[in-house]
């Protein structure tokens, strides 16, 4: 009987194959009361697993093959640092001490405390990085329970072209499956920006996260369809359906091989027009994935890993060093930093540092930053210190007023002072930018067009709060709507008032990246493009292929009736607008 399952297609391609089911479902975790004198014992015991661990993921590091890409070696390393870190790798010791527990439930314990804090996080990205906390305990788990079944799995076979299906996947077991030949990944928990979802379009490994109740549906050994671009599972399909999937994937193939041709082509419209394609990063790391995408630089450095993860803040000299290294291998493309967009509900940090309301609307962004100054003040010296190196943008993250503009400019000018009498270099004439993700941002573009340097349009967050609609919280994210009148309503107005004042706008959201709205975007007047690296080559090609005289005529008539704008974008998306 044939089987359709869907989910969130989270690495494009492809596949089919013979299903192998990897697990089901995370190990009891025991608990009981330590005799006093068996305490010391325990914790070393604790000890020695994150040790096996540490050794167990240097092992992958070692076995990457030579010219491996930086990127993906840096999955591994995070998760080494993490092992390194205190709240993980002496905190449980320490609950083992206190509670006379057993080390598997004082890493519980201590796992619980931290996916509670990344589950309060407000940005979507950093929400994510619990998956790495998730996938770093798992590994020592297994170890504490002697749970070897998995990793053996792992070890011991060849999965040439198989469909992993499995509750979770961590990005190290990834790596191994790709060494070993892994035809696509399904797992029923992840999103499309969990670090295993990047790593899986990193390898060009088709993907599926989100699948409910696979591993009861699927059987082993059972030929399995994955279309990691829409988004489903199939089984249990005829010849004549696997033969129109398999001529599928040969065009999907072909296709790739385009795009990768686009690399060194410049994003120009076929009627002249050039269009800027930049990329998002959240750290130097990121970097050779936007060399190899063919982006023209960074529009959107996301700064919060710099805080995250660790008990104490960088200082001005270690946010310099990261800053510069961005710069100096950008080789003189350009930057924009955005400055920290953490909240109260974001305590990764020293918490009397970040002290502010529990309110997902509450003090985050710029307004945590104005009022936690020694938070800030270190940041815009970094920044300013490196745009002495090369082409340097300052982005600032959820204004709502003007008088947030000012307050920064005063601490700029401050920063600038000091900067001087230290005979310190930089940039004095630093562009200075704003995100548009707030509705009344929007509305009041006109005044932020004309007090700063460029805008920037976040869609993401300028979604959510247009719509009352969280796209994380499953019961609601259907509303999430990126094509709702309301929204290109405000995504219109937002470039309408930037080109009155002849002010740079750019998008940094989703949006961006999407190919199915690139088009419309074009057609509403957009030219500055930032998105994730690996969407840079698909969003060129439609550029290339596009005559944009043509598509603004076609979105004008549109203009006064937004609820034409889905039909358009599809229209958009059938026609080749040669």
């Amino acid at each position: 009987m044939a089987v359709a399952l869907l989910g969130t297609g989270v690495s494009r391609g492809i596949a089919i194959g013979p299903a192998r089911l990897l697990q089901r479902g995370r190990p009891e975790i025991p608990r009981y009361r330590l005799a006093v004198h068996l305490v010391e014992a325990e914790a070393a015991r604790f000890r020695s697993a994150v040790a096996t661990a540490a050794g167990e993921l240097r092992a992958i590091l070692d076995d990457l093959p030579t010219g491996t890409s930086d990127d993906i070696a840096a999955f591994v390393e995070t998760h080494l640092l993490m092992l390194r870190d205190a709240t993980l790798a002496a905190a449980p010791a320490d609950l083992i001490r206190s509670e006379r527990c057993n080390a598997e439930w004082a890493l519980e314990m201590q796992r619980d405390a931290l996916v509670k804090v990344f589950d309060a996080v407000e940005d979507d990205y950093l929400r994510t990085r619990r998956d790495d906390v998730q996938h770093v305990v798992a590994r020592i788990q297994q170890i504490l329970l002697d749970d070897t079944a998995r990793r053996q799995s792992l070890s011991s076979r060849q999965e040439r072209d198989r469909i992993i299906l499995a509750d979770d996947l961590a990005p190290s077991e990834l790596m191994l499956l790709h060494k070993q030949g892994v035809g696509a990944v399904i797992a029923e928990h992840g999103g499309p920006i969990s670090h295993t979802a990047i790593l899986a379009r990193s390898l060009g490994i088709p993907a599926v996260f989100g699948v409910h109740h696979a591993l009861q549906f699927i059987q082993e050994g059972e030929t399995v369809v994955v279309d990691g671009a829409r988004g489903f599972v199939l089984a249990g399909l005829g010849e004549p359906e696997l033969r129109l999937f398999r001529t599928r994937r040969r065009e999907e193939r072909r296709r790739r091989a385009v795009l990768r041709r686009l690399r060194d082509r410049p994003a120009v419209t076929r009627d002249g027009v050039t269009i800027e394609l930049l990329a998002n990063i959240e750290s130097p790391d990121d970097l050779d994935a936007v060399h190899q995408a063919g982006a023209t630089g960074v529009g959107l450095y996301r700064t919060e890993f710099l805080y995250m993860n660790r008990p104490f803040l960088p200082d001005e000299e270690e946010q310099y060093a990261a800053y510069l290294e961005a710069v100096t291998r950008l080789k003189g493309a350009p930057l924009t930093i955005r400055t920290l967009d953490l909240g109260a509900d974001k305590q990764a940090v020293d918490e009397q540092v970040l002290s502010a309301s529990d309110s997902p609307l509450g003090m985050r962004a710029i307004r945590l930053c104005l009022k936690e100054r020694e938070l800030f003040l270190p940041q815009l010296r970094a920044i300013l210190r490196a745009s002495a190196h090369g082409p340097v943008s300052m982005l600032i993250p959820m204004l709502t007023s003007i008088d947030e503009v000012l307050q920064v400019r005063m601490l700029l000018d401050e920063c600038r002072q000091q900067l001087r009498r230290q005979r310190i270099a930089f940039d004095p004439h630093l562009p200075l930018g704003g995100m548009i993700e707030v509705p009344a941002a929007a509305l009041c573009a006109g005044s932020f067009a004309r007090e700063l340097d460029f805008l920037s349009i976040g869609t993401n967050d300028l979604i959510q709060y247009t719509l009352a609609a969280d796209r994380m919280d499953e019961s609601v994210n259907h509303l999430y709507d990126p094509l709702h009148p309301a929204v290109l309503k405000l995504l219109r107005l937002t470039i309408d008032a930037a080109a009155h004042t002849n002010t740079p706008v750019s998008m940094c959201g989703e949006m961006a990246g999407d190919p199915a709205l690139t088009r419309l975007l074009l057609g509403l007047g957009l030219t500055h493009f930032s998105m994730p690296p690996t969407a840079v080559p698909e969003v060129k090609r439609i550029v290339t292929g596009t005559r944009l005289h043509q598509l603004r005529e076609e979105t004008a008539a549109c203009i006064d009736s937004p609820e034409g704008f889905q039909a358009l974008a599809q229209r958009f998306n059938d026609g080749d607008w040669l």
